[in-house]
């Protein structure tokens, strides 16, 4: 009798710790929320891409080194709330098998986003961020970049055009982001429901 109850007691102290972690992160992807929730308890910021969580279909465009455009490519874009609702987590899936991502994270002092880029292109000895927040109804996030000619300027990539429809997102090379002379796309996605 001794030695039942004391492994009961075990076994009920060993389960604590998985009850509490199972209960702690109620703001990841579950059944009910499969993209995740923005956690209340996080920076306000949290919420700049809720029009974005979800799955959508999109036409994705690159430009060429001789500026001509390529064709275009079928991808998916799914977008999910991670660490308990406090970051997201972009990746995209697309029809030739190049799979792409980013890690979005808020700097709680300053309120900006801090994004991370990844793909299946090369694995980088670190990652750049690309550093910005809201601005109006678009999200706008740049970082330093030097242009093929040595020219210094930066890469500014903008989602515009958020809805429940969709959204559109343009990266660009720009001389300066206060008020740029020289805008020059070199990528553009356009993303359905």
């Amino acid at each position: 009798m001794k030695r039942a109850l004391f492994t009961t007691v075990v076994l009920c102290l060993l389960s604590m710790p998985a009850l509490v972690f199972a209960g702690s992160y109620e703001y990841e992807a579950s059944k009910d929320h499969p993209f995740g929730q923005p956690n209340p308890d996080g920076h306000e910021n949290v919420i700049d891409f809720d029009g974005l969580i979800g799955e959508c279909e999109c036409d994705s465009e690159r430009r060429n080194p001789d500026g001509s455009w390529q064709e275009i490519v079928t991808m998916t874009w799914r977008w999910k709330y991670i660490m308990n609702g406090l970051a997201v987590q972009d990746e995209t899936f697309t029809e030739s098998g190049f799979m792409a991502g980013s890690i979005r994270q808020i700097n709680p002092e300053t309120g900006k986003w801090h994004v991370y880029y990844y793909s299946t292109g090369g694995a980088p000895d670190s990652l750049n961020a690309w550093i910005g927040g809201k601005v109006d109804d678009s999200i706008v996030l740049s970082q330093p970049q030097t242009a093929p000619n040595g020219m210094e300027g930066f890469s500014r990539l903008t989602f515009y055009d958020i809805s429940d429809a969709g959204f559109k997102w343009v990266g660009e090379w720009v001389d300066n982001l206060e008020a740029p002379n020289v805008v020059y796309p070199f990528w553009k996605i356009d993303c359905k429901r």
